[in-house]
């Protein structure tokens, strides 16, 4: 009998810096979710994958700016976004890294099956590159001449001989694919761009020659594989893709790749044409989730407003931070956070709400039993079947923030209940 599994994955992160409030949000709904189907799966039955993105120009950059070579750079902030992580009481099952020694044995065996199937050649490339998402673009991407989601960065004009991978080949397979599975990108708005962005689809460059800090192209050592290639193939490393065949059998195909808008072309077009090119499954859904600003800011280092996930915790405490970030958020659209929206919630969902609510059943309980109620059906029990089927639903839709808001609802109309029927005076009993 086949068993239900479930394999759920973030972006991983650049090291160039310790992460923030803002990605730290993926990760705690990919924990969430997780978490929600350990109990209807079995936590054997469930994968979660996070980690660190450590190759690159980028990295290769901070590190020398840090006056630390590249692994002694990777190895300082992964760990301090581990710690992050943990701050949050992320329940990953793996923390990986691209640095990790089973990795760079995927990515060689995956670049060696794309080639095998004729879709990589050696060419020139000449065109512009953003140093800050590591990306290619064409002019019609900018925005005023700029990187879309790094405005401040100077795009760079560069001149490579590189690898190329035939991402054109697979424009039709793209669009169909997309179209034909409608659960495959969420949001619908994000799906409507990918298949207007796999229109225009170009071969792309998978090699870099002018630096030196990434995985060795088989072969030609002279070029390491680009940071992308290498990037997305962690999701075949997490679960022991060539190491351990029945976990991968096991879990692979992945059933949700989280990660933010500025990730969503590389996922949702270049992975699955590597995944095909390969001969492996596609995953079955990717989410695209909004970015969170702070204030009405962007949450930079430039301008000097991050917030670390453990700044917060340290001050009001994990559940009421992990709250605040399911709970007061869209998960696929923009959300505004700041510091006197999490006290607001606090006071009033947490502590007046939830709090006040405990402490009026509790009194109950302890003064006339745990079994009040059993004998009055009322229209408050009758509705928390009806909540959970919506609590459930949320969730099978990818969408814990709606499912923590139906809880609420719920003790509001319990509250209300209470204050109604005063099972709480003398006289009702």
């Amino acid at each position: 009998m086949m068993v239900n599994k479930f394999y759920i994955t973030t972006a991983i992160d650049y090291i160039n810096d310790t992460i923030h409030i803002g990605h730290a949000f993926q990760k705690l709904v990919a924990d969430v979710l997780a978490r929600y189907q350990r109990i209807k799966l079995g936590r054997e039955n469930v994968f979660f994958l996070t980690g660190t993105d450590e190759y690159g120009q980028k990295a290769e950059k901070a590190a020398k700016e840090a006056k630390l070579l590249p692994k002694e750079f990777a190895d300082k902030i992964s760990d301090s976004d581990k710690k992050e992580q943990d701050s949050l009481n992320i329940s990953y099952d793996r923390f990986i890294r691209t640095t990790d020694p089973d990795h760079t044995g995927v990515v060689q065996e995956i670049w060696r099956r794309i080639d095998k199937a004729g879709d990589i050649y050696l060419g020139e490339y000449t065109g512009l590159y953003c140093e800050g998402c590591e990306a290619y673009y064409t002019q019609e991407d900018l925005i005023d001449g700029h990187c879309p989601f790094h405005p401040t960065l100077q795009i760079k004009q560069i001149a490579e001989k590189n690898y190329f991978f035939k991402w054109s080949k697979y424009r039709d397979f793209l669009i169909n694919h997309i179209k034909s599975n409608p659960k495959f990108i969420i949001p619908e708005n994000r799906k409507n761009e990918m298949i207007e962005f796999a229109k225009k689809i170009k071969d792309i460059p998978i090699s870099r020659s002018n630096f030196k800090w990434g995985i060795p192209v088989p072969n030609d050592p002279e070029q390491v594989i680009y940071v992308w290639f290498d990037a997305l193939t962690n999701y075949l490393t997490g679960v022991n893709f060539l190491e351990d065949s029945k976990k991968f059998n096991k879990f692979w195909p992945a059933d949700i790749h989280i990660l933010g808008k500025d990730n969503a072309r590389w996922h949702a077009l270049l992975w699955p044409a590597m995944l095909n090119s390969a001969g492996i499954k596609l995953p079955k859904t990717i989410l695209v989730n909004g970015f969170l600003s702070l204030n009405g800011q962007k949450i930079s280092k430039s301008i000097g407003n991050v917030i670390r996930p453990s700044d917060w915790v340290n001050e009001f405490g994990v559940d009421a931070v992990r709250y605040y970030l399911i709970g007061h958020t869209n998960i696929t659209e923009d959300s505004d956070i700041s510091r006197d929206k999490l006290i607001m919630a606090y006071n009033s969902d947490l502590a007046n709400g939830l709090g006040n609510l405990f402490e009026r059943v509790l009194t109950i309980i302890l003064d006339h039993g745990i079994n009040i109620g059993t004998q009055r059906e009322t229209e408050i029990s009758k509705k928390a079947g009806v909540i959970q089927k919506q609590y459930d639903g949320y969730f099978n839709q990818y969408n814990p923030s709606e499912a923590l808001r139906t809880i609420f609802t719920f003790m509001k109309d319990l509250d209300r209940y209470i204050n109604d029927v005063k099972p709480l005076t003398q006289d009702f009993w």
